[in-house]
């Protein structure tokens, strides 16, 4: 069995002939990607010395694409012609510069473009956003008249062994191990039903709570990357504004100028968050009893982490709890119970260990997502009427409170 591939960097190769190329002088082909060196083409978040390229890894990889041998003549780094590097000054490749690569094949000389993509914002920051980019532009350049034609799109390989072709992909799929396990939320159906909660109830309540203590230990200095994960839980499809455009147009207990005052407030909250750049910690972005998976005790598992590595912590402490509300609505009206029990302790716990009182002035927005999932009639169509309409009190009320009172919830319940 072969070594599995494991992508380090995505790349992008447009193509010019190098007659043509060589009618024009290098100003006029800089001017044809300009549009790519406009948007800072680059993508790594790897050390860049780990992205060796080599001759040998050139042709190769260019014999691979076109089904031929492949001679590789010489490259340098695009507009700087007169510059034609050696083999071993590839060891920095890609560190901020596209390369043109000139090879000849069946006899016919060509030239390309080999370029990566920036990471630095924008949308960019992670490893999956620049390869959305540049798949999507292997996928459309060729469409459009008279656009610079895309050859492939590859990725560097984590050990640099090889560059491995992308250009035939057409779907991706995800492979993982099997575990075995109960999703949590068949005990919080047990516990619906019954309305008791034994000792086990509460050990693995904590432990989801220490679970997210030790997770969002973990820190990041990145301003620009809180700004986007905060925008994200307003604007992204599956989000805030997602949530509120799934809703039907006509439902008896809420009208669109409702979802548009909810989405309005949303986006307050969104200004006075983005400037909390320094809480920025590694999360799981949909921690909720539908993702875990209980053993015997509370040895668990978490499955489909979502969204991006690092976030907000309020994003996993509202995913959790907001399900001690939804299924306490549903059993008793209001927070109260097993089911308060639980959210009380979870967030006791959560608190005492972390220190992150803050967190309760932050949790608003996060909280009026979640509820916006529990509250949606598509995922939950047989919610009562009483309960939905609970749960919009909640999510309007709750971005209306500067700070959070977890001993007061049932006060956001009533009616808005």
């Amino acid at each position: 069995m072969g070594k599995p591939i494991v992508m380090s960097a995505i790349l992008l190769i447009s193509i010019f002939s190098i007659g043509f190329a060589l009618a024009l002088n290098v100003h006029c082909v800089v001017s044809i990607t300009l549009f790519n060196l406009t948007h800072h083409y680059f993508l790594f978040e790897a050390d860049p010395s780990l992205l060796k390229l080599s001759v040998e890894l050139l042709e190769k990889y260019f014999s691979s694409v076109y089904k031929a041998p492949v001679k590789v003549l010489r490259f340098f780094p695009l507009g700087m012609e007169k510059k034609a590097i050696d083999e071993k000054d590839l060891k920095g490749f890609g560190y901020g510069v596209p390369y043109i690569i000139e090879f000849s094949v069946d006899g016919e000389a060509k030239r390309v473009v080999l370029e990566t993509m920036r990471s630095e914002g924008f949308g960019h920051d992670h490893f999956s956003d620049r390869a959305q980019v540049l798949l999507w532009q292997h996928s459309a350049f060729n469409k459009l008249p008279r656009h610079v034609r895309c050859v492939d799109v590859g990725a560097f390989t984590a050990d640099s062994e090889c560059l491995k072709s992308l250009g035939d992909c057409s779907e991706f799929f995800i492979v993982t191990e099997f575990v075995n396990g109960t999703l949590y939320r068949f005990d919080l159906d047990r516990i619906k039903e019954t309305g008791e909660l034994n000792g086990l109830d509460e050990q693995r309540c904590l432990a989801l709570s220490d679970y997210l203590v030790d997770v969002h230990k973990t820190k990041r200095q990145s301003p620009e990357l809180y700004v986007r994960r905060i925008r994200e839980l307003v604007g992204h499809s599956e989000c805030i504004m997602g949530l509120l455009d799934s809703y039907p147009s006509k439902l008896d207990l809420i009208n669109e100028s409702d979802l548009i005052n909810i989405e309005q407030d949303c986006v307050v909250w969104r200004w006075r968050l983005k400037h909390k750049a320094h809480r920025l910690c590694q999360i799981h972005g949909d921690f909720h009893p539908w993702n875990i998976l209980f053993r015997k005790g509370s040895d668990f598992t978490v499955l489909d982490r979502s969204r991006g590595e690092w976030g907000e912590p309020a994003d996993d402490v509202t995913a959790m709890t907001i399900n001690y509300i939804f299924y306490s609505l549903q059993k008793y009206g209001e927070l109260a119970g097993v089911f308060e029990r639980l959210f009380r302790l979870f967030w006791e716990n959560y608190l005492s260990k972390t220190g992150d009182r803050e967190i309760l002035e932050i949790v608003q927005p996060f909280y009026a997502w979640r509820g916006l999932v529990v509250a949606s009639p598509i995922w939950y169509p047989n919610l009562t009427r009483s309960v939905r309409a609970k749960l919009f009190n909640f999510i309007k009320n709750v971005l209306q409170c500067e700070r959070f009172d977890v001993e007061h919830v049932n006060y956001y319940i009533r009616d808005a």
